[in-house]
Formats: C-alpha cells, sequence, structure tokens
C-alpha cells in the first residue's frame, strides 16, 4: 500500500511494483484505514446491536432510548474536536484519544446495571467517536495533493462500510453467546484501533487547508456515528451568526424535512434488535445478519444514486426515497400490528429501509451543498448538527412512547415522521426538476 506523503519522492522497489499492478486501488490506500474500518465496525456494527440488548436486561423501552440518545448526543461535540485540531495541530492525538474514549465508554458496560451510568458511557462513546472521526478527512485532505482526495476518501469510506459491515455480523453472533463479551470485545477491537491509529499516522505539515465540500462526504452510514465524512464539516460560530438567513429559506425548508424525517427513523433505529426480536420473533443474530446484508447492497447504490441525482436533481431522488421508505414503515407496521408474524417478511421491508438511505444520504448532501446561503461548508454543518439533534430527539421520544404503547408506538413514530417530511417537501414542491429553488 501507497503510504508516501507527497513530495517524498520515494522510489518504488520492485515488490511494490508488482502489489501495484496487481491491485491499483493499493496506490490510494493506507495503513491507517484499518483503524477506522476497525473503528466502523464497533461504533457503527457492534453498538448498534450490543448496546440495545445491554440495556433491555435491565431496563425497559425508555432506558435504551435514553442511552442511545445519550451515544447520539456525542456527535454535537464534533464543533470542540474541529476548532481544536485546527487551532492546536492534534491530528494524531485527537485520533487516539477519542478511540481511546470510545473504548472506556463500551469496556464499562458489561461492569455495570446502573441506568444513569449505561447513560453517561453512550455518552463518552459518542464523544470518542466524534473526535476520532472529525480528523480522518483532514490526514487526506492535509497530506495528499487535491486531485487525490476523492480517490482516497472513497476507499476510507469503503474500508469504514466494510467495517461495518462485519461488526453487524460480529455482533449477531456474539449475541448469541453473551452480550457482556460481544461488548468487550468491541471495546477490544475499538482500543486496538487506536493503537493502530497511533502507529500508522503522523500529523500533517503545520498549514490549514479551508475544507472543500468534497464528494464522498454523502457516503455515509445512517447511524450517527456512522463515518467519518458525517463529522468533516460541523457547526461553526460563523454558522451559528448567520442562522437567521437560514430561517424561511429554501434550504431551512429542507431541514425541516430532514429533522422530521431522520427524527422518525431514528425513533426505529434506536431499538432496532430488540424490537425485531420482540414483535417479529427475530433472534437478534437473524436481524444482525440481515442488517450487514442490507449495509452491503446499500454501499453498492451510492455511484447510481449520485446518478439519478445528477439526472433527475436531488429534490426528486430524496423525495422517491422518503416514499420507498415509507411504504417499507407502513409495512412493518401492518406486519406487527397485524401478528402475521413472518420474519422473513419483516427482514425484506427493514431491506428496502435501510437501501433508501442511500439515496437520502447523496441527494441531501447535494440539496445541502445547492442551497445553503451560507456557504457549502456551514450548510454542511448545519446540516450535520441537525442529523445528530434529529437522532436524540428521536430515540427520546421513541424510548418514551415505547415505553407507554409498545415498540409498535417506534415504528408509528417512524411512520408519521417519514410521512410528514414528504408530504412537506411534496406540498412545497414547484418544478421537481428544479434543485428546490421553490423550496422542495
Amino acid at each position: 500500500m501507497d503510504s508516501r506523503k507527497p513530495g517524498q519522492g520515494h522510489q518504488l522497489c520492485f515488490s511494490e511494483k508488482i502489489f501495484l499492478n496487481r491491485y491499483p486501488w493499493g496506490r490510494w490506500v493506507e495503513p491507517w484505514y484499518l483503524a477506522f474500518a476497525l473503528s466502523g465496525a464497533t461504533t457503527s456494527g457492534m453498538s448498534v446491536i450490543l448496546l440495545p440488548l445491554a440495556v433491555n436486561r435491565t431496563g425497559g423501552a425508555s432506558h435504551i432510548g435514553l442511552v442511545m440518545a445519550a451515544f447520539n448526543l456525542g456527535g454535537l461535540t464534533a464543533p470542540l474536536w474541529g476548532s481544536l485540531v485546527d487551532r492546536h495541530h492534534l491530528h494524531r492525538w485527537m485520533l487516539f484519544c477519542g478511540l481511546l474514549v470510545a473504548t472506556i465508554g463500551l469496556a464499562g458496560f458489561p461492569f455495570t446495571t446502573n441506568k444513569s451510568t449505561y447513560v453517561g458511557l453512550a455518552l463518552l462513546q459518542g464523544i470518542g467517536a466524534a473526535a476520532a472521526a472529525t480528523v480522518a478527512n483532514l490526514f487526506v485532505v492535509e497530506g495528499h495533493p487535491q486531485a487525490e482526495w476523492d480517490a482516497r476518501i472513497g476507499w476510507l469510506q469503503t474500508f469504514y462500510g466494510g467495517g461495518q459491515v462485519a461488526g453487524l455480523l460480529l455482533a449477531g453472533a456474539l449475541s448469541q453467546v453473551d452480550v457482556h463479551a460481544g461488548l468487550l470485545v468491541a471495546a477490544g477491537l475499538t482500543l486496538l484501533a487506536a493503537l493502530l491509529g497511533w502507529r500508522t499516522t503522523s500529523t500533517p505539515a503545520a498549514f490549514h487547508v479551508p475544507r472543500p465540500v468534497l464528494l464522498y462526504p454523502g457516503r455515509h452510514s445512517e447511524w450517527i456515528g456512522g463515518s467519518p465524512q458525517r463529522f468533516y464539516h460541523h457547526l461553526t460560530p460563523n454558522a451559528i451568526r448567520q442562522l437567521g438567513l437560514v430561517f424561511g429559506s429554501p434550504f431551512g425548508i429542507f431541514i425541516i424535512v430532514w429533522l422530521l424525517t431522520y427524527a422518525g427513523s431514528a425513533a426505529f433505529f434506536s431499538f432496532y434488535p430488540v424490537l425485531m426480536n420482540e414483535l417479529y420473533g427475530v433472534a437478534p443474530g437473524l436481524s444482525s445478519a440481515g442488517f450487514a446484508v442490507a449495509a452491503g447492497v446499500g454501499l453498492t447504490l451510492y455511484s447510481p444514486a449520485g446518478h439519478w441525482s445528477d439526472r433527475f436533481g436531488p429534490a426528486r431522488v430524496l423525495k422517491a426515497a422518503l416514499g420507498v421508505r415509507l411504504l417499507a414503515f407502513l409495512s412493518l407496521l401492518a406486519i406487527g400490528v397485524a401478528h402475521i408474524g413472518q420474519a422473513w417478511l419483516a427482514l425484506l421491508s427493514f431491506l428496502f429501509i435501510v437501501l433508501a438511505w442511500s439515496l437520502l444520504s447523496v441527494s441531501g448532501t447535494a440539496l445541502t451543498a445547492q442551497l445553503s446561503p451560507v456557504g457549502e461548508g456551514e450548510g454542511m454543518g448545519i446540516f450535520n448538527a441537525a442529523t445528530a439533534l434529529a437522532g436524540t430527539i428521536g430515540a427520546v421520544v421513541g424510548g418514551w412512547v415505547s415505553g407507554h404503547w409498545g415498540y409498535n408506538g417506534a415504528i408509528v413514530l417512524a411512520v408519521v415522521g417519514v410521512a410528514s417530511g414528504l408530504v412537506f417537501a411534496l406540498t412545497r414542491s414547484a418544478d421537481p426538476r428544479r434543485p428546490i429553488s421553490s423550496a422542495l
């Protein structure tokens, strides 16, 4: 793998030439990508399954909601870590310390049954994941020529997404043995990621590169700890000062649509393994495998989603994805209410919920860049902050509703959220081929 920094002038040895001839992608991949593959396995894979299962053993739906909300809340700390990195040039330390804090958050779960401690540990994990992910793209854009950014960041996300799929499969297997043992394995893998990151990275030269809106930030997973790309842009003080320009603008309307739909979906995803088991009889091992398959297939849809967004306009793609997701949630609701009990039918509906995310992610990122009245970078920070906030709200409200009316209540919230966002988008539309110039 070619891990040279620009300007080193290193001559490739014979074995390196053989490797690059056989595996051309090797020139865009560096050893530290493995650290983020491990982080993807634990943060976006194992935690999604194991945290709800662990809390469910001593608490109810409302407690699961609070824990998942705390994890989501950690994503809102990204501006702090980004500011520290930019001001003090702490790239390598931020990566290492962030993963170390996430390790502590995971490792503490098996040794407590206190619900408040669960919330604190989940918050630590979310903060650590956000801190580590904040610097990922900076290692690329501040260490390599601009012509290489998209290829390198694309492969970084591929490693992260592949790690997520592997983590979901591993979580499914470990959940059948011992959830607490699974959490310790996740903590061990996160610690390994921290050590690997420290060993294979170096802080880039001391110069600041303005953060462009890259092609690949749209390619992140739905879980709030989802990917390094989500934390590349964060809410800056300048964007906060200009928030008045956002309200009432087409971009502001888009953010409302996004808040409604993402919060609704978060009310479902926060309880995924427990909900699938309670309502549809899908064991955690099988639901984890189903999630892994869906996430893996979803990775292949990002390129087509970008093509459709260019051809038909991101607004149309967004509405189509919301329509697919709404139908899938309605299908899940019908199965749960009717007590059909067909696990495979529930998993099939879930597959379409996940696949719709690839279209939502790409079109949402494109709309943010097009519509933001405060600049693309600041707009992306607002978009990412809205995502973290919506995830937190969805988890808390979903937990409260599920605690009072059962897990069907979480699916009802998902339906209401996605339907409200879709109706809001459709009623604000003018020409569907235009980039929401008339507010969606």
